[in-house]
């Protein structure tokens, strides 16, 4: 299996083509021969270019190409954050109890990633005691997720590519120029394809809720060297409403399209605790899945969630939007008070 680093040799993109036309007294059957070569070679750099948006080649994608969609702004239109500052919780005067935020506690470090922060950016490269992390948002899919981002110890830089799959964003690493799907975690295309992420448990909740479970947290600054006024939501009513913008590739109508669900896969086994059946029971209950118990824990008035194992550590798992669970995981098992969802 080769390595991440011989994964990372660029391809060589294809070069234009001029043929010259042949005199009289040229050698017909050699340009003929050189004729066929260069076209073979144009019709070839003409499929690449065909299965390539914003640069990307998508031929070899692990994913139908035509589903990969373009999201509107282009590659690096969502600028990351690749120097991201931090306050203590103090300064953090610009969050309300209520404002949602991303909590991540890895490597003795508790950091607040605000949401109306997120919005504008998706993606924050960060590093939390020397070790490299990425923390990632998709607002269309109302995904949070984080993932360690060192491999073979190279540490990538992801950006946005301004590409979607199943309304969900698609990164790009800066290292290999590699697709990767946010909630599938893995590359879908490129050098990289087919190398899995490392998720890290990763809290979805309000300032408030993560300020009293952490209150040396750090948290994320709106002093991010852009103009953007974060005040401002990009997306108004967008989770209250039913409106997609963008196709998927499967969907059921077992619960709304915006319905938030806990997500939870172990051994790629698959399973959604939707808030609807979480508020029809206690706060924190003792389930099993895949021969595994842990407990789940659901705070309604924080509308969070969180799974923690018998050992009392925290369990990756992510919130979403049903449709996006649903898109990506359509054999998922689902959690319901009456046990009819497994």
């Amino acid at each position: 299996m080769r390595t991440l680093a011989e994964r990372y040799v660029r391809r060589e993109p294809c070069r234009r083509l001029s043929v010259v036309s042949v005199t009289a007294g040229g050698d017909t059957r050699m340009t003929i021969r050189m004729l066929a070569i260069a076209m073979g070679i144009a019709v070839s750099c003409s499929a690449v270019l065909a299965a390539s948006k914003l640069g990307f080649p998508l031929d070899d994608a692990l994913v139908p190409a035509k589903e990969i969609v373009r999201g509107g702004p282009q590659k690096d239109g969502i600028p990351s954050l690749d120097d991201p500052k931090f306050v203590v919780a103090g300064d953090a005067a610009f969050l309300k109890p209520k404002d949602r935020v991303l909590g991540i506690s890895y490597n003795g470090v508790a950091r607040a990633y605000p949401i109306k922060i997120l919005n504008y950016h998706e993606i924050v490269n960060d590093v939390l005691n020397g070790e490299a992390v990425v923390v990632t948002y998709c607002p269309l899919c109302g995904s949070g997720m984080a993932f360690e981002s060192t491999f073979d110890g190279i540490r990538l830089q992801f950006g946005v590519s301004g590409l979607l799959y199943n309304s969900d964003v698609l990164m790009y690493d800066r290292n290999s120029q590699s697709l990767w799907s946010q909630i599938k975690s893995m590359a879908i295309s490129g050098p990289a394809k087919g190398m899995r992420l490392q998720s890290l448990p990763i809290s979805h909740t309000s300032w408030k809720e993560w300020r009293h479970r952490f209150p040396e947290t750090e948290v994320l600054t709106t002093n991010t060297g852009f103009r953007r006024d974060y005040r401002v939501d990009p997306y108004p009513n967008y989770s209250n409403s039913g409106k997609l913008y963008f196709p998927v590739s499967q969907s059921s109508n077992l619960y709304k399209r915006k319905e938030v669900v806990l997500g939870l896969e172990i051994r790629d086994q698959f399973k959604a605790y939707p808030f609807e059946e979480l508020k029809k029971r206690q706060a924190q209950f003792i389930d099993e899945f895949m021969d595994i118990q842990f407990t789940v824990y659901f705070d309604e008035e924080n509308k969070t969630a969180r799974i923690v194992d018998e050992d009392g550590t925290e369990i990756a798992t992510t919130l979403v939007f049903w449709f996006a669970w649903y898109a990506f995981h359509p054999d998922t098992k689902i959690y319901t008070v009456d046990g009819t969802g497994d």
